[in-house]
């Protein structure tokens, strides 16, 4: 099959789960019902560190419905740890201290939730308050109460990039712009928090759960309880959004725990406060000194960054490591030298978010940018043309070369936006900013399809489906292969019992490495129906076609049913095709695997006297290599910088005295369809320049990094005022502006 003769892959059909989810139909963790199960609920910390001196839970003990109590005390026989392999600080539940506020500290079973509620109220927990930090100036400054004994300065884990000499570099500089931006801490805000429900019986432990690394996350029960991975079995049904915040093991190790001490299944359901109080995204601080010519020529770049991880290290050095490259902005600079620092604070643990340290690392460089442009002179986007690299290039030291072009990219933008200057006739600011990242895109992805004898077909693949679409996408690949209706495709919901391995679903994987394994298996059901087609007709390969569920050669046809049926003696049977995504599917190195690309610009309005700001136009442009779905495609990107919109100008979780104060949607502020752009488009660049399946690459965390940026500049052309810290709050944005009178 040619490229050309894609009827399915490249068209928008219809969602294959989405008559379900709009008639509510689809069910997610919270709605299966396990027989025998009851409610559990977590009492939590409210103090940001202490030491538990004692836990009474007697009178929860009388109350009627109270199935189990569980405590650290109880998990003497398990290894209670989860973490990095050289570094396991985090406890399922506290152990003897707690390090911030919304720690679990006890967990129980009832036969429904008000129970457990009230059963909470009844334990009681004697605290040693100690001294605790909030902010990564706190955590590292002389004498901070260190969270963790092997952390010195609370420096969780530290990185740097080193290319050229960056003092040579500054001395060959004709001037040198320094400035320290802050990105807040911020919640991914799924629509379904974090859900699980657990059963342990004779055949081993079985999780159902709302998450993305099902795999992992049966690696990281079999290690805490000391079983082998064929004990455990993770189920995946539709997930309601993830955004990071369900990769890997969050409750669920502690919901067994808990399931294990009741002796029946148990189900949590946490609240969006509770959600909140398990996983956010880093919070920064980004100090950037770059060095140019005056002609605009960028000659040297030194960056400290730090990072808030919170209490435990979850993914926070792997969320460092990718600030390294992602604070250097798609720019040829000769000179480099990047520190990153990964910090530990009295805080919930931040966690991979969409696009890992994209959004901090690009509001502090993407903003320096127009800093330096306004103050040499000259229009920002000639100067970032001035110095982008070209397709080829290299962007981080021994990595892949670029291979986007971004000219292409930033022309597309600029256009549909009317760029003719940073400020409109009608004095409206506007502003530009890039977002490439190099996503993990880990291999390791297993995919099967099986051609059923009624020529069905099944497809299990690992891949899991939070909204973005991916069941789609998967069927429209193998309906593509196979040339069968897309209706004949089923991809199955994951299950760790069967669905082959999949590494994860998330660093913009999905569709290039699944895609790819998903195209492989089909490929080799393909080729397995042709050789049973050759059998059956007595013809040679070449001279067979398959369209529409249909094998024929000359004058004769035969469904593939049939074709199963006769080989399999008319008893049934099935082909089960198989494939592979591994280290081989790219050129090595292979780091990254692709570039992912996102590009914004937008034009602003602000009113003076209030300094809220009104987004006029955004335009977002992302590579996707092939738009296998356009509209998915458009729908992620758009997504995406709507998410930007959000920590833009409202999100921010915030500590007083080591508590959130602002942990419910009434206090959090997340966009509404009245933050929409007046004139909102996304562009799809379709180079086939991709790694996966029909030339695609991954997308859909490009689109969430310009924005912010993007806004503040068209902000500082517009009324001169720089702002450096987000959110843009209609009272900062005012009282930046008074300072301008």
């Amino acid at each position: 099959m040619k490229v050309d003769d894609f009827k399915i892959v490249g068209t928008s059909v219809r969602r294959v789960d989405g008559l379900d989810k709009v008639t509510g139909q689809a069910k997610y963790t919270g709605d299966i019902i396990v027989p025998g199960m009851v409610e559990g609920k977590f009492l939590r910390s409210p103090y940001a560190h202490a030491r538990i001196l004692s836990i009474d839970t007697a009178e929860a003990e009388r109350l009627p419905g109270l199935v189990a109590i569980l405590t650290a005390k109880d998990l003497g026989d398990i290894h209670p740890y989860l973490g990095r392999k050289d570094r396991k600080d985090q406890p399922i539940i506290a152990m003897d201290r707690v390090l911030y506020v919304g720690q679990p500290v006890v967990a129980v079973a009832a036969v429904d939730a008000f129970t457990a509620e009230e059963a909470l109220g009844k334990i009681r927990v004697e605290y040693e308050e100690t001294p605790f930090v909030i902010s990564v100036p706190e955590a590292i400054a002389d004498g901070a109460p260190l969270i963790h004994s092997f952390a010195p300065n609370n420096i969780c884990f530290q990185d740097e990039l080193i290319k050229g000499d960056v003092d040579k570099g500054f001395a060959e500089s004709d001037e040198i712009f320094e400035d320290t931006f802050e990105f807040p801490m911020v919640y991914h805000y799924s629509m379904e928090p974090h859900t699980t429900i657990a059963k342990v019986d004779s055949e081993g432990i079985t999780v159902w759960s709302s998450n993305t690394h099902p795999f992992g996350i049966r690696q990281e029960i079999a290690e805490v309880f000391g079983c082998s991975l064929s004990k455990v079995r993770v189920i995946v049904p539709l997930v309601g959004g993830a955004y990071g915040s369900k990769s890997g093991g969050k409750i669920e190790p502690l919901v067994v725990a808990l399931a294990r001490q009741a002796a029946t299944a148990v189900r949590v359901r946490q609240s969006v406060p509770e959600a909140m109080m398990t996983v956010r995204r880093h919070s920064a601080i980004c100090k950037v000194k770059t060095g140019v010519k005056r002609d605009g020529t960028l000659v040297a770049k030194q960056a400290e960054i730090y990072l808030n991880t919170g209490a435990f290290a979850e993914t926070g050095p792997i969320v460092t490591g990718r600030t390294l490259t992602r604070i250097l902005g798609p720019y040829r600079i000769p000179h480099i030298k990047v520190k990153a620092y990964c910090v530990y604070t009295n805080t919930v643990s931040a966690a991979s978010f969409r696009s890992i340290g994209g959004p901090q690392t690009a509001w502090a460089t993407e903003s320096q940018m127009d800093i330096i442009a306004q103050k040499l002179g000259v229009d920002p986007v000639q100067f970032r043309r001035k110095n982008l690299l070209r397709r080829g290039e290299e962007l981080k030291p021994k990595g892949n070369p670029l291979d986007a072009d971004l000219f292409k990219a930033l022309d597309s933008v600029t256009q549909k936006i009317g760029w003719d200057g940073p400020v409109s006739k009608n004095g409206s600011g506007r502003g530009v900013a890039f977002g490439v990242t190099d996503p993990g895109a880990p291999l390791a992805s297993t995919a099967t399809v099986h051609v059923l004898s009624d020529g069905s077909v099944v497809l299990l693949a690992g891949t899991i489906e939070v909204g973005q679409g991916a069941r789609t996408i998967m069927s429209q690949i193998v309906a593509e292969e196979l040339s069968v209706p897309l209706e004949r495709v089923t991809m199955r919901s994951t299950d760790t019992a069967y669905t082959p391995f999949d590494r994860s679903t998330g660093s913009s994987r999905s569709t290039t490495v699944m895609g790819k394994a998903v195209q492989l298996a089909a490929q080799d059901a393909r080729r397995q129906l042709l050789e049973l087609a050759a059998e059956q007709f007595e013809a040679p390969f070449e001279a067979i076609a398959l369209r529409d569920g249909v094998a024929a050669a000359g004058n004769k046809a035969a469904a593939y049913g049939d074709l199963i049926h006769r080989h399999f003696a008319m008893q049934g049977g099935e082909i089960v095709g198989c494939g592979y995504a591994h280290s081989g599917m790219a050129p090595k190195p292979s780091n990254p695997l692709f570039w992912e690309i996102g590009i914004g610009a937008v034009e602003v309005e602000v009113d003076r006297e209030t300094g809220a700001i009104r987004v006029k136009k955004y335009v977002s442009a992302a590579d996707v290599g092939k738009a296998l779905h356009p509209i998915q495609c458009e729908g992620q990107d758009e997504g995406a910088a709507m998410m930007g919109v959000g920590h833009t100008f409202y999100e921010s979780i915030i500590y007083e005295g080591g508590q959130i104060v602002n942990s419910s949607l009434i206090d959090y502020k997340v966009p509404t369809f009245d933050d929409v752009p007046d004139e909102f488009e996304a562009i799809l660049i379709e180079d086939q320049n991709g790694p996966g399946p029909y030339g695609a690459k991954g997308m859909g965390e490009g689109g969430i990094i310009p924005v912010a940026p993007a806004i503040a500049n068209a902000l500082a052309w517009s009324t001169g005022a720089r702002i450096k810290e987000l959110p843009l709050t209609p009272e900062r944005v005012w009282r930046s502006l008074q300072k301008r009178v």
